[in-house]
């Protein structure tokens, strides 16, 4: 590409969305409006210093029904998934997979929540569509990446099949099983969050304790999941995943909630209808009121609420970049040596491994309700997760002879011009990823349209809240189109594989 005004395309793209975010903090609410927000984070520190699980019951449940979620969500995903990658070609597949992925599992666990209540088909469900979408998206993506090299011997007259299951998969199948534990990681997060609308996992025992002011049990709680987050890839083995399914399934407690037919003959013919729809009819009245109901929605909620989304996803976009620029180097070869990486590497596993949804709610104690709180809990937790891909993107740099001298001068010469592109791929890529979780934000108080959905299911208002969910997932779809086309004109690659 051609550079213009002396500024490269990957420089003004940066300062063009570093100047969106700056336009949006202008008008953005970061106000702490506590009355005591330093004695509260003193009281948070000294329960984060004095664990303890005396007052919390179940706990063994809470973290084997995390795992039995997580399990068997993923893996539902997974297969699902990896049949829609076949077909990601058709237009409607890629639709209806951006469709289903631009959902956030909360959503989705609201919504069935009205056909099946707290029973397990609601959480499993609620993993496994979303993870569906988002494997067949990436199993889709790593396949067209492949080397097609090898095709170009397969003997005349192979079947198309063949050729797959021969030549292709062998090929993407190291990559399958990298990005699957991956995502099994994320699902545990996912699993566990789901406590918070009610599912026994450890999410809704670290909703009690926090409700009860106990910090103590909130750190215990934590210190559970980060190990159980950290062993992942000591105790998931492929030869176990068989066993470890049967005792999923086994002990998942089915016996939670009673699905009511009714309730879902309901949903489905009265529920999701438009209201006007419903009381009028297809008359010259009902579709009066239905354009009605509908400006009223887009004018009072929809509009507002996608104006603070896109506002608090820029922004946290951009601090995000601010937050992997300082993380990066924590986990380099080129800055530490072996036990200050691994210092690096504990600090961003804990980052990264706590839900942003619970950094969140944890801030919201602290600082109350505005924007800071959404601001910070996302920067921290994908800047993270980007810090780290960056971190060990370094690991394969060769220096220069003539490199600077010196940490400072060797990171700002020499480091980070040559992760720089590599950096914004990673960060374009969970662009779509910060604003699913900015949407479900809203959740906890902050005016996204999640707030407006959690509020029209508070007020079993079905149509409204699914109407304002397929806003919310144009708009992801929106994004993540944006995304892949200044990925795709600056030839970032994202090598998340």
């Amino acid at each position: 590409m051609v550079k213009r005004h002396g500024l490269s395309p990957v420089n003004r793209v940066s300062l063009t969305f570093i100047g969106i975010a700056g336009f949006c903090l202008l008008f953005a609410d970061v106000s702490i409006s506590t009355s005591d927000p330093w004695g509260e984070l003193l009281r948070l520190i000294q329960g984060i210093f004095s664990p303890h699980l005396q007052a919390v019951e179940n706990i063994g449940l809470a973290l084997v029904y995390t795992l039995s979620f997580a399990l068997i969500g993923v893996t539902v995903g997974v297969w699902f998934g990896f049949v829609m990658a076949m077909f990601f070609h058709f237009r409607f597949i890629r639709i209806f997979c951006a469709v289903i992925r631009a959902v956030h599992e909360l959503f989705w666990a609201l919504i069935f929540l009205q056909l099946f209540g707290l029973s397990p088909l609601t959480g499993l469900l609620a993993i496994g569509i979303p993870y569906a979408g988002i494997f067949a998206k990436v199993f889709a993506e790593i396949l067209e990446e492949a080397d097609s090299r090898p095709l170009r011997v397969v003997p005349p007259g192979t079947s198309a099949v063949s050729a797959f299951l021969f030549v292709r998969l062998p090929d993407a199948w190291r990559h399958f099983r990298s990005y699957t534990l991956y995502r099994l990681e994320c699902g545990l997060r996912s699993s566990a969050v789901l406590g918070f609308v009610g599912l026994p996992t450890l999410g809704y025992y670290m909703e009690t304790s926090f409700s009860q002011g106990d910090y103590s049990g909130v750190a215990a709680l934590l210190m559970l999941f980060y190990v159980l987050i950290a062993t992942l890839r000591l105790w998931m083995r492929r030869a176990l995943l068989p066993l470890y399914l049967l005792i999923a399934i086994f002990v998942m407690p089915w016996g939670m909630g009673v699905i009511n037919l009714s309730n879902i003959g309901r949903f489905l013919t009265s529920d999701i209808i438009p209201y006007p729809l419903r009381t009028d009819g297809l008359t010259v009245e009902g579709l009066g009121g239905f354009a009605d109901w509908v400006w009223t929605l887009l004018a009072g909620q929809a509009f507002p609420g996608a104006i603070a989304t896109v506002q608090l996803t820029m922004i946290a976009l951009v601090v995000t970049g601010l937050v992997t620029v300082l993380a990066f180097p924590l986990i380099s070869p080129l800055f530490f040596r072996r036990p200050g990486r691994l210092s690096g590497h504990l600090l961003l596993v804990v980052v990264r491994s706590t839900p942003e949804y619970l950094i969140a709610f944890v801030l919201l104690q602290l600082w109350g309700p505005s924007m800071l709180p959404a601001i910070v809990a996302l920067a921290l937790h994908n800047g993270a997760i980007i810090g780290h891909l960056t971190g060990r993107f370094t690991e394969e740099l060769k220096l220069r002879r003539d490199h600077p001298r010196g940490r400072v001068n060797l990171y700002f010469y020499e480091v980070l011009p040559r992760v720089y592109r590599q950096m914004l791929a990673f960060l374009f890529y969970r662009w779509e990823i910060i604003m699913r979780e900015t949407a479900i934000l809203g959740m906890l108080g902050i005016a996204t349209l999640g707030f407006y959905i959690d509020s029209a299911f508070a007020e079993i208002r079905i149509d409204r809240a699914l109407f304002l969910i397929l806003l919310t997932a144009l708009l992801n779809i929106c994004v993540d189109n944006i995304s892949r086309y200044v990925r795709s004109r600056l030839r970032l690659q994202t090598r998340l594989n």
